[in-house]
């Protein structure tokens, strides 16, 4: 054995431990959060009802049909939002290219608004309405920043925090001036919140997951190259701009679903591939490493939101916003930019 093949079966084996370990960090914050509430049940009552042993009816509809899609929604919404923000930093070659820096999640919180405030509150219609707002938003920040053919890294994230600025005052307008009730309505919504999700949330969380994931995996080897430059990656046989394109589509689905699964999560996208590039280093694939922290942290905001909510009730959005404020504010520094 070469040590060249030691290095790299070791590699592989920290890989396989980091998965693990956050995948079971992620599960225990999810049997934490399926105890937590005003009613009590014990880690056993709760496999049993989850593998269909229990007959329990009350113990059933808090769990399954209450707590247990309250948990998956969390875990999907912040895997969807780290792997985002993994997509977006790789192709912005920023490690600010969130999408909320980006402008996306304020596009998508516009779709949502709109129909909340004007057209009326419907969970189909605030989820088309986010989607389509999204990608509304990418196409023109997209072209906004092409020059010369190409949509480069720097003037993609200048004009992304532009066009959330002009669309994040725009929000504002539609709450001054919109309905009273609707306005209400829709700020309680931006403050972003787990509470009451639904089967009907995990499955378009799940499905955006499903359908993104894959796709992004596949343009793994050519996202990794542009990374290193569009000139070397164009010498080497990638079609950057189809590439960057098709990427940054799969990465707006996914956070203009778990915006509209949740509300706006703030920094989550920022923070978890940040996390994922130290723990794995910045040689290897971090997209999945980003969304099992996604997914973890999200968890972990939710326990402790939950858990606060006896002295203090605290939105899981400004949570995380208070957060990711203050971890940018490190990172900053750190980095002396």
């Amino acid at each position: 054995m070469t040590q060249a093949t030691s290095r790299h079966r070791g590699r592989r084996r920290l890989t396989i431990l980091i998965y693990a370990a956050l995948l079971g960090t992620g599960l225990v914050f999810a049997a934490l959060l399926l105890a937590t509430g005003s009613m009590k049940f014990g880690f056993i009552e709760i496999a049993r009802a989850l593998v269909g042993f229990e007959e329990n009816h009350r113990l059933l509809r808090v769990v399954v049909d209450i707590r247990l899609p309250r948990v998956l929604t969390a875990a999907l919404v912040g895997a969807s939002l780290g792997v985002a923000g993994a997509i977006f930093q790789s192709v912005a070659r920023n490690p600010l290219g969130s999408p909320d820096i980006l402008g996306f999640s304020t596009g998508a919180a516009t779709g949502a608004i709109l129909q909340i405030i004007v057209l009326g509150a419907g969970a189909t219609q605030i989820v088309l309405s986010a989607v389509a707002a999204g990608l509304i938003t990418a196409f023109f920040v997209y072209g906004a920043s092409r020059r010369r053919g190409s949509a480069e890294g720097p003037r993609l994230v200048l004009v992304g925090i532009g066009t959330g600025a002009i669309l994040s005052g725009f929000n504002t307008l539609l709450l001054v001036a919109g309905d009273l009730d609707r306005a209400m309505a829709a700020q309680v919504w931006l403050s972003g919140s787990l509470m009451a999700r639904s089967w009907a949330h995990v499955g378009m969380a799940a499905i955006s997951l499903g359908f993104a994931l894959p796709l992004v995996l596949i343009f793994l080897r050519p996202l990794r190259l542009i990374e290193m430059g569009d000139d070397l990656a164009r010498q080497l046989g990638v079609k950057v701009e189809a590439t960057r394109l098709t990427v940054m589509l799969a990465g707006v689905v996914l956070t203009a679903s778990a915006t509209a699964a949740a509300g706006p999560i703030a920094f989550l996208a920022l923070i978890a591939p940040h996390l994922a590039r130290r723990i794995v280093g910045v040689s290897q694939f971090h997209i999945v490493p980003a969304g099992l922290f996604g997914a973890a942290l999200l968890l972990g905001a939710d326990l402790a939101c939950q858990t606060a909510a006896r002295t203090i009730n605290i939105p899981i959005g400004l949570a995380t916003g208070m957060i990711g404020g203050i971890y940018l504010l490190f990172f900053i520094r750190s980095r002396q930019l």
